[in-house]
């Protein structure tokens, strides 16, 4: 399905490079958003948009670290020099960590906070002025489906990812009267290149496919999945739900 009412509208994803940052970019492109990818990797980011261009999608990639404000503002105004003012944002930049938790040093704790909680902090200061002159905006978080009841050996990926969805519900009651929908998605088991690196690693117990196994659906979710749910709340037709966490996981977590 396409969702028309994105027609021309300007849609930055982070950390849309790959994994499901790609395949939300890849969907919004699809439903007519002019999509930008906001990836620490500037070629990566290049890539990806130009894979989207390949399918009749419009995208630039534009190389940002979420950790750093001066990077975000730059890249939010190359997005107004090339684009103009951002309507979408997708804060699905992220870094995970696995960790006892009394061997978290501080710097690892702090490199943690700063891309998930911190950069999804100053990407939303960054656009949301855009969102805010236009009387219209949609906000769409990925948190983690981890915060639901919490990770041995994640301590710090899931408090960073518990502040997110925090930070949604707070923002989405300051924001509604102004035209602007906040939510956040927490996924649940997604297939994508860094769950099998971390299975190569051993990381991941007895595997995707027994993962997948357990899963009420019997099977692991797709990058496409996350998708279709963002699509959805950065519509005209979700204009009425803001502030909730809308878990995509297969009835993982209910």
């Amino acid at each position: 399905m396409r969702t028309a009412s994105l027609d021309g509208k300007v849609a930055v994803v982070t950390g849309g490079a790959s994994g499901i940052g790609l395949g939300i970019a890849e969907r919004l492109a699809r439903d007519g958003a002019r999509v930008v990818i906001f990836d620490l990797s500037g070629d990566d980011a290049a890539d990806a948009a130009a894979k989207i261009g390949a399918d009749g999608g419009t995208a630039i990639g534009v190389a940002v670290d979420v950790a750093d404000r001066t990077a975000i503002d730059r890249g939010v105004e190359e997005v107004h020099e090339r684009f103009g003012p951002v309507a979408i944002l997708v804060n699905n930049a992220g870094r995970e960590g696995f960790a006892p938790f009394l061997s978290i040093s501080q710097e690892t704790w702090d490199g943690i906070i700063a891309v998930n909680l911190t950069g999804t902090f100053h990407c939303c200061q960054a656009m949301l002025p855009d969102m805010l002159s236009a009387g219209w905006g949609r906000i769409v978080n990925i948190s983690s489906s981890s915060t639901h009841g919490g990770q041995p050996l994640m301590t710090h990926y899931v408090a960073s990812k518990s502040g997110v969805v925090g930070l949604t519900k707070s923002l989405a009651l300051e924001f509604a009267p102004k035209g602007v929908t906040v939510n956040t998605i927490p996924p649940g088991f997604i297939d994508t290149p860094m769950t099998r690196r971390n299975e190569a690693k051993g990381l991941l117990g007895e595997g995707v496919e027994h993962h997948a196994a357990l899963t009420p659906v019997r099977r692991a979710g797709l990058p496409a999945d996350i998708a279709a749910a963002t699509a959805f709340l950065v519509s005209e037709e979700a204009s009425y739900i803001t502030g909730q966490v809308i878990g995509v996981n297969g009835g993982r977590n209910t």
